[in-house]
């Protein structure tokens, strides 16, 4: 292959991603098209296919890049000193408060990107995603006093299935919100961190 043709493809694939979160930041998944995120980049649409093979290879690269951003915060929180439970559960509120696409995605669309995504792409998005669970593991390490590895365990299992529903509860639709207000469901929207921490700070019991 020519010199920085490696290079080349990332910068690419990374342009071809942050065409995606831009149009995922004010439009539905079902609107995005490949032909939509091609007109966002500097290159032609055609060449996406070069890259991804359908649009949901697309978004779980996205999801991929925030796995991979959340592992480097948890990572740096277990470099760190000593916690006690509730700063464990501040910095791990913190940390997914950063990341509001990695949320979006969990709550509404993994399936379907996973499932029309090619077996490659899927268990280079399972590797970082092993990552992150190894770095929470790290980080309840730090915990002072410690947990034993039951805790740890009856932690990891109900922490992730918590972080798949959070986005909901954060973020509504002009649709879901007049939805609910006829259907006289009392909604109130709080901060990704205020219900990270709360949910977080139970499953510690701090």
């Amino acid at each position: 292959m020519p010199k920085g043709s490696a290079e080349l493809t990332q910068a690419r694939k990374d342009e071809i991603i942050d065409a995606c979160a831009g149009l995922y930041e004010h439009m539905n998944f079902r609107d995005i098209t490949i032909k939509e995120i091609g007109r966002a980049t500097s290159f032609t649409r055609t060449s996406i296919y070069n890259y991804y093979q359908t649009k949901e290879e697309i978004f779980l690269a996205l999801l991929q890049r925030e796995y991979a951003l959340w592992e480097q915060d948890l990572c740096a929180v277990a470099a760190g000193e000593a916690l006690s439970r509730t700063q464990l559960a501040q910095a791990l509120a913190a940390s997914l408060a950063k990341r509001s696409h990695m949320l979006k995605l969990l709550a509404m669309n993994l399936y379907g990107l996973e499932e029309n995504s090619r077996m490659e792409r899927l268990v280079d998005f399972k590797r970082v995603y092993g990552a992150s669970i190894r770095a929470v593991e790290a980080c309840l390490a730090r915990l002072a006093p410690p947990m034993d590895r039951a805790e740890q365990e009856a932690f990891l299992y109900s922490f992730f299935p918590f972080v798949y529903g959070i986005y909901p509860y954060a973020v509504a639709t002009e649709k879901q919100s007049g939805a609910m207000a006829q259907a006289q469901v009392p909604m109130t929207l709080r901060p990704v961190y205020e219900i990270a921490l709360t949910g977080t700070r139970k499953l510690l019991g701090a």
